[in-house]
This record gives structure tokens, C-alpha cells and sequence, in this order.
């Protein structure tokens, strides 16, 4: 914790876009691949994606919610486009990692990195290599499109801001009272990301009723930052890196395809529905619900769209990835 704070402190001090989580995570995954002895514990993530969750949710008011229900079809189009890619960097992750089916499948699916392991195992995938293709993937996608947004001055003056600024106390605490109980409530449905989708479900429907108690202080929103860069640079370990180079390599090279489709799909949407092709860039992007939400946030474009079509993206592809993987397996044999 103290070398993710440090380098924290450094990158904001560098002005580095996102700061409290790109520092972390660089510094703790250089540290734990030349050492493997750091270790970031489950409820430290869990709290980061509570926190992070609940900031998210303070920006869905009615009318913004009125305004996502009339993309919903633009948003559902995002979904289909992350399936379809996925069967496409599958193929290239077989190719070149020499990866069985399941493996290269569950390797190269734009979901979240648990369940996609979880699935791999079910379906005869090696876990182990499933997983370090998603660490591989979150961290190019959180390092470099910040930085690509920074490098070309990407940013905007956005119209959808949390819908209270001043913080209050007894409101804050209540607020994250209830963020606790939608994780848990969540987490004992099984959901895809409860930690994040729990808190930002409760703050959401209470500012769509207009329950405005208290705004998330920025010291609190920081810590959120912190935890999650501490638990994807953890991820990294001597064992990760030397003993699947290849995979390593191959998800890397992946990642980057993947990050130029998601770029030409994100500006063909931003033309097509007029907004701007940044936000919707943002919104396409392959990586998580936070790091993506929390950049839009940082760079003040559409966060309520981009949280939009990562949730969305993310509830989807959990919940049908398993049929699509059976689809393909059977044509595979078949053919």
C-alpha cells in the first residue's frame, strides 16, 4: 500500500492522466515481477470497486437515464460488435499462442477476467492462461489510451456532472451503508462484478428519485483508484511472465489489434449518433467497467454513456459467452 501511495503521489505530481491507478499499477507490477512478494488482499479490490461504483452512480439522473434508453439500440450494437470481435482475436490467439479452442476463446472474450476463467475451466480451457491474457489486456488498455487521450489532447467540457457537489456527512454514510448492501445482495445472485455493479445500481436509482444526500469526496474517490491499480499490479509475478512468455506476448499483440477495431467502431458510432467520437471511443474500448468510467471521468467525457455500454457489455457477454463458445465449438466440429 505504501508503494502504491507513493507512486501515486508521483504520477499526479507528473500530471499523468489518471494517476492514483496507472501509478499503482506500474509500480506494483514491476515490483512484484522482479520479487513476487507483494499481495493485494480481495477486500482491499473489493472496497476500490465499491467506491469507484458509487462515484459512477451519482451521475444517473432521470434525464440522463431517459437519454441512455434512446441509445439503447447503439448500445446493444456495442455488445454484438465485442462478441463478434472476440471470435476474431480468438482465431489470432490460437494462431500465434498455439492455444487450444476453449483457451484462445476465453482468452480473447471482452469480459471480465474472472468469469471468463471461470467458463475456460468449465469448457476445458487452461485457467492459468486465461487469466493472464485478461491481466495483459486491462493493463495496455488502462496504460495507453489515458495516455493516447493526454498525447492528443482528448478531452471535453462535460454536460452530465454528478447531480450533488457538496458532500454531507450523514448523507455519505447512509449512501455508503446501502452501496454495501447492493454488493452483497449482488454478490449472492453470483452477478459479473458486484462489487462495482451493486454500488452503482443503489446510487443510480436513488439520484433517478432525486435522492440527492451527498456527492463522493475526492480523497475517497483517490482510495478507490489506489486499490484497484494495487490489484491489477499485483496480478503480475515472475511466474506470470517467465513461464507463459509466448501467451504473454501473443495477448499483447492482441490487445493492441484490439484496441485499433474498438477505436474505428467507437468513432463510426460517435458519427452515426453525434456524440462525440472521444466519448464513444471510450465507451467501445476494450477494458473495464472502472478504468474506463474513471478515465471518461477524469478527461470529462460522457461518463453515464461510457459506464453505460461497459455495464452492458459486461452483463451480456457473461451471461451468453458460454452458448457462443458451444456454437462455435460444435461448427468447429462439424467442419
Amino acid at each position: 500500500m505504501a508503494l502504491a501511495v507513493a507512486a501515486g503521489a508521483l504520477f499526479a505530481r507528473m500530471r499523468s492522466p489518471l494517476p492514483w491507478m496507472i501509478g499503482p499499477l506500474i509500480a506494483c507490477a514491476a515490483v512484484n515481477i522482479a520479487t513476487g512478494r507483494l499481495h493485494s488482499p480481495r477486500t482491499v479490490r473489493k472496497a476500490g470497486q465499491c467506491i469507484i461504483g458509487l462515484t459512477l452512480g451519482l451521475y444517473f439522473s432521470a434525464d440522463v437515464i431517459a437519454q441512455l434508453a434512446r441509445l439503447s439500440g447503439w448500445i446493444l450494437g456495442g455488445v454484438a460488435w465485442a462478441i463478434v470481435l472476440g471470435l476474431g482475436l480468438a482465431r489470432l490467439m490460437q494462431r500465434f499462442a498455439a492455444m487450444d479452442w476453449p483457451t484462445a476463446f476465453f482468452s480473447a472474450s471482452i469480459g471480465g477476467a474472472a468469469e471468463m476463467v471461470v467458463q475456460a475451466e468449465r469448457e476445458g480451457g487452461v485457467p492459468a492462461s486465461v487469466a493472464a491474457a485478461h491481466s495483459v489486456r486491462v493493463m495496455i488498455v488502462v496504460v495507453t489510451i489515458p495516455f493516447l487521450y493526454r498525447a492528443l489532447d482528448l478531452h471535453g467540457a462535460d454536460p452530465y456532472q454528478p447531480a450533488v457537489a457538496e458532500v454531507h456527512g450523514p448523507g455519505l454514510a447512509a449512501l455508503t451503508a446501502l452501496a454495501l448492501v447492493g454488493a452483497w445482495v449482488m454478490g449472492r445472485f453470483d452477478s459479473p462484478n458486484a462489487w462495482t455493479i451493486g454500488p452503482l445500481l443503489v446510487a443510480g436509482t436513488l439520484t433517478a428519485a432525486g435522492a440527492h444526500w451527498s456527492a463522493v469526496p475526492n480523497w475517497m474517490a483517490i482510495c478507490g483508484q489506489v486499490a484497484i491499480g494495487m490489484a491489477l499490479g499485483t496480478r503480475f509475478t515472475p511466474a506470470f511472465v517467465h513461464g507463459a512468455l509466448r501467451s504473454v506476448l501473443a495477448s499483447a499483440a492482441v490487445t493492441i489489434v484490439a484496441i485499433v477495431a474498438c477505436a474505428l467502431f467507437g468513432w463510426l458510432l460517435g458519427w452515426s449518433t453525434g456524440i462525440a467520437a472521444a466519448t464513444m471511443v471510450l465507451a467501445t474500448a476494450p477494458g473495464g467497467i472502472a478504468e474506463m468510467s474513471l478515465t471518461a471521468r477524469n478527461l470529462e467525457l460522457g461518463v453515464p454513456i461510457v459506464t453505460a455500454f461497459h455495464v452492458a457489455r459486461m452483463a451480456v457477454v457473461v451471461l451468453t459467452i458460454g452458448a457462443v463458445y458451444r456454437l462455435t465449438a460444435g461448427a468447429r466440429f462439424r467442419r
